[in-house]
């Protein structure tokens, strides 16, 4: 009989699955966020509805791990120097939205008869905002590089650092009289001790990482790499988590110290997957949380405050971000993504309950608060875009000039061919980005000043990590003609609007991808044989303008068989020959001469006609 601890796992699973399959697109349907779509499955399947996951806490322990995998992709998008250059943002308009915030919040609880430990922990509890929702909004709709998705990432990370203080600053909420020194002191050594963390991270990310991902990627196994790639994420989150900072913190400093690495897009791909699955997990945890009864006996209250919470967030971080000179329009917008109350107060309530700040009643209470918040935020946040948008005067038509720009350029495959190609680019400045699977020319491409990563360009998870939908240009320069269709195809699904431009392996492959309905196609050594015979021609008397109309003669000819064969078939005026070998254009005046006896074997096996001579002799 097998044991039910090997079948133990795969109903949950098959709950969460099907929860989504069925929530998402419905929510999607109908133009709202998947994450309500995910939250209205977790409260459709938790223990408040119809109890088919009864442990929500055990549950959204694993699911924060997508909280942490997404912090990590973020730190991919931030080289230190980008960063460092949002410094006002982050300390400025982070700091005031969080002291406003939190002192009315706290002020509020406080006037309700809370004490005033527990008003602070509610007020900071509350006054930190989704990370997860705001991301994934400002993913779903593109705006992550706008203004106000900047200055809405700079409010996000300050509270994410600010975790730290705040978690270390409860326990001291918690204790009074002489207890007081001796927790001061223990909060202080853990500063040390979470510094001197952050200190060991950032000198492994400089000096190490990239070593250690040069050494596994030379070894060619696509899943060592997805692995190293878990290692230093989950690592560093671990490492985090055990002096007192956040794991999303850990990973997102990992990200950091990895986006000017070779191998960011790759790493990009291998988790952008897992971190799909577990946000959505994080976010049906969240929605399990809500505990239906606690809502319904309180109606009242949180049909009151949870949509006033989210107002005053949206006005309150609104009015900052309009002081910091954005716009009312991008104030608001940022404001809106800002309102749910985030992650980390399903973290710090629980704990200012444990430590007596909070009493079992009123930790529940602000618990459900927190996650209905996360319910109507996003809807408000849509209703608010939708009606900036209408409220928004039409833009006006401007015709795009490209003249003096540097177009955007995505070369897959960096060798002979691709670094040919790629030199004229560099001698205009234009912006290219290179993706190469060969650790060699990595190196050798640093040289040239592109931005070059490691990664499998026939995976779509990489050409769009590598930006392949921005680019004006994707040149496919590959040698593996099976390779270059797969890549074709895979764009012109995925990038309708990108101009394609491959390498083609020779005739068979150059009509393949005509098919596949590439912009621009080059056969890889047709033109550089005409230009070999152009000068030939000239070595033989002929001169510049002879040679070169010869030449062009031949291109023509070339032209129009390909046209005939891409219309009715390869073996078309062949005599429906299986397949394709060189042909003159134009009839030979002689016949082929055979030099040796071998010779003429050969060439009467394929069907040709063969005058008979020795070597030397000439033909009758």
């Amino acid at each position: 009989m097998a044991d039910a601890s090997h079948v133990s796992y795969l109903p949950p699973i098959l709950t969460f699955c099907a929860g989504a399959v069925v929530a998402v697109p419905l929510f999607r349907r109908f133009g709202l966020s998947a994450v309500l779509g995910y939250l209205a499955a977790g409260i459709a399947i938790g223990p408040s509805l119809l109890a088919v996951i009864k442990d929500a806490d055990a549950i959204r322990s694993t699911a924060e791990i997508g909280v942490v995998l997404l912090l990590f992709l973020v730190g991919l998008e931030l080289q230190p120097a980008r960063l460092y250059s949002m410094r006002r943002d982050i300390l400025g308009t982070g700091l005031a939205q969080m002291v406003l915030s939190a002192g009315v919040i706290g002020a509020i609880a406080w006037w309700l008869g809370l004490s005033p430990g527990g008003a602070v922990a509610v007020g900071l509890a509350l006054a930190l905002s989704a990370t997860s929702i705001a991301l994934q909004l400002l993913e779903e709709r593109g705006d992550g590089a706008e203004p106000y998705g900047r200055r809405c990432f700079s409010v996000l990370l300050f509270q994410d650092i600010a975790i730290a203080p705040i978690l270390a600053m409860l326990p001291l909420l918690a204790t009074t009289g002489a207890a007081n020194d001796q927790s001061a002191m223990q909060a202080l050594a853990g500063l040390g001790l979470a510094l001197l963390a952050v200190a060991a991270l950032v000198f492994a990310g400089r000096y190490a990482l990239n070593p250690f991902f040069r050494l596994l990627a030379k070894s060619g196994a696509r899943e060592v790499m997805t692995a190293a790639a878990l290692l230093v994420v989950l690592g560093a989150a671990l490492v985090m988590e055990n002096v007192g900072l956040s794991m999303a913190m850990g990973a997102f400093l990992a990200g950091v110290l990895l986006a000017d690495s070779h191998f960011r897009h790759e790493l990009e791909a291998d988790i952008e997957p897992f971190r799909g699955v577990l946000l959505g997990l994080f976010f049906m945890a969240v929605g399990m949380s809500i505990d239906l009864k606690l809502v319904l006996d309180n109606a009242l209250l949180l049909a009151l405050a949870a949509p006033a919470l989210v107002l005053f967030k949206i006005a309150a971080a609104a009015a900052i971000l309009r002081a910091s000179c954005s716009t009312w329009s991008e104030a608001i917008r940022a404001g809106a993504l800002l309102s749910p109350a985030g992650e980390f107060a399903f973290v710090l309530l629980p704990m200012a309950a444990s430590l007596g700040l909070l009493s079992p009643h009123h930790g529940a209470i602000a618990t459900a608060l927190a996650a209905l918040s996360m319910l109507i935020g996003p809807i408000l946040a849509k209703l608010i875009d939708a009606w900036l948008l209408a409220r928004a005067a039409p833009p006006e038509t401007i015709e795009e000039d490209f003249s003096g720009t540097a177009p955007s350029v995505l070369v897959i495959g960096f060798g002979r061919f691709g670094q040919v190609v790629t030199q004229a680019l560099l001698l205009q400045h234009i912006d290219v980005t290179v993706i190469d699977a060969d650790v060699e020319r990595i190196r050798s491409a640093a040289k040239f000043g592109f931005k070059i990563y490691y990664g499998d360009g026939t995976r779509l998870d990489v050409l769009r990590a590598a930006g392949a939908g921005k680019a004006k240009i994707v040149c496919i320069c590959i040698d593996d003609r099976e390779a270059a269709l797969r890549i074709v195809e895979m764009a012109k699904a995925e990038f309708p609007t990108v101009r394609l431009h491959a390498r083609a392996f020779d005739r068979v492959h150059a009509i393949d991808l005509m098919r596949a309905d590439v912009d621009y196609l080059m056969r890889e050594t047709f033109e550089s044989a005409l230009g070999f015979s152009r000068v030939t021609l000239e070595g033989l008397g002929l001169d510049y303008e002879e040679a070169s109309l010869i030449i062009e003669n031949v291109r023509e000819r070339d032209a129009q068989r390909m046209e005939i064969q891409f219309s009715e078939g390869i073996a078309a005026g062949l005599h429906k020959v299986p397949r394709v070998s060189p042909e003159p254009l134009v009839k030979p005046k002689a016949k082929p001469k055979a030099l040796s006896e071998e010779t003429r074997e050969v060439i009467e096996d394929g069907g040709a006609e063969v005058a008979v001579g020795g070597v030397g002799e000439p033909a009758e």
